[in-house]
């Protein structure tokens, strides 16, 4: 592992509190679902997959809390699953994983149960298997994805889809990863990310730890890269994708995406079967997350905008289908047409 974004240990959930990095790596220990919704919400942990992991430890705590007060009734520790349901869910709109997650545990919750040792014993059991599949899917999807990246590649990305953002060695960067393990050499480009920088604070230092050379870049440079010729191919992970193939990313993706199929550069997807959302047609169907608008105007602690300024904030943005060259699952690479091949791909997971 390059770094362990959440882990459950003596009984705690641990996460990196990534609002510290570059500067601190501190490990902050998650005690009560409170802390949890509010380590979401600021970021502190992120990811569409690490959250999604940490949401189902969130259940775990709330069972585990339970059972040492002395909580005897099944009934009562199951509404207090549901109520972490409905609290969870308020923390952060667009990622699929967080939902997954919520889903998965509540119906653990419903599950048949004598005593409240054995809920909290299945709660805990199924936090702990989900966890575990991602760590494998992330390692599926960077076997996949591998085979995409040419022998000596220059990589762009934008965002961090690393270890930081996953159960597991990422998504985006795990291709990376799996790409350098193969010897093939590889140096990644990686977009600032604005406006909370996490191309920068977090990307730079994931890859720089991991020895993965990497050149850190403003968003809006991007395209002129590209122009040059100075790219081989762009891989993105992914916070929820539609039916169609509609993907929501970090803000700024759709950018590098129409730059990127202006100069002929191949724009790849990496993501785990947990994020897809057929019951969404398209991606106008995708709920877009948007931010306080002091992240713009004071984003660092320095005001860099007139007091009272409108700001528009969207913590996401949608790059169609038409855009995206493949798309990468644990299950393989999917290419278009994505209507049709990912709903195939994604029901042969399930056999």
């Amino acid at each position: 592992m390059i770094v362990e974004a959440v882990r459950w240990r003596d009984g705690v959930l641990e996460i990196i509190d990534q609002t510290l990095l570059p500067h601190e790596l501190f490990v902050m220990r998650i005690t009560t679902l409170a802390e949890l919704c509010e380590a979401i919400r600021r970021l502190r942990v992120r990811g569409a997959p690490a959250i999604g992991v940490a949401a189902a430890y969130g259940f775990r705590i709330v069972a585990e809390a339970y059972a040492q007060e002395g909580g005897r009734e099944v009934a009562t520790l199951r509404q207090r699953l549901r109520d972490a349901a409905g609290e969870l869910a308020s923390t952060r709109p667009t990622a699929r994983n967080l939902f997954m997650a919520i889903e998965r545990l509540s119906a653990v919750g419903e599950t048949p149960a004598e005593t409240v040792e054995e809920l909290v014993a299945a709660v805990a059991g199924a936090a702990e298997r989900m966890h575990a599949e991602d760590r494998e899917l992330c390692a599926a999807i960077a076997r996949h994805g591998a085979a995409l990246v040419p022998a000596d590649a220059r990589v762009i990305t934008h965002c961090n889809a690393g270890a930081l953002a996953t159960g597991g060695i990422g998504t985006a960067l795990g291709v990376v990863y799996e790409a350098v393990r193969q010897g093939k050499k590889v140096h990644v480009y990686a977009d600032e990310t604005r406006p909370l920088l996490q191309g920068a604070r977090l990307t730079a230092w994931e890859l720089e730890r991991a020895g993965v050379p990497v050149t850190l870049l403003c968003d809006h440079a991007a395209a002129s890269l590209l122009a040059r010729g100075g790219i081989d191919c762009a891989i993105v992970g992914a916070d929820r994708i539609a039916r169609n193939g509609d993907t929501a990313n970090k803000v700024g993706t759709l950018s590098l995406a129409l730059a990127a199929q202006r100069f002929g550069v191949p724009f790849y997807v990496a993501a785990p079967s947990t994020t897809f959302d057929l019951a969404l047609a398209s991606g106008a169907e995708i709920p877009i997350e948007e931010r306080a608008a002091d992240e713009v105007t004071r984003g660092f602690g320095a005001r860099t905008a007139p007091p009272g300024v409108g700001v528009y904030n969207p913590a996401f943005d949608v790059t169609p289908a038409e855009l995206i060259a493949a798309i990468v699952h644990e299950g393989g690479v999917v290419r278009p047409p994505f209507e049709r091949n990912l709903a195939t791909s994604l029901a042969a997971l399930r056999r």
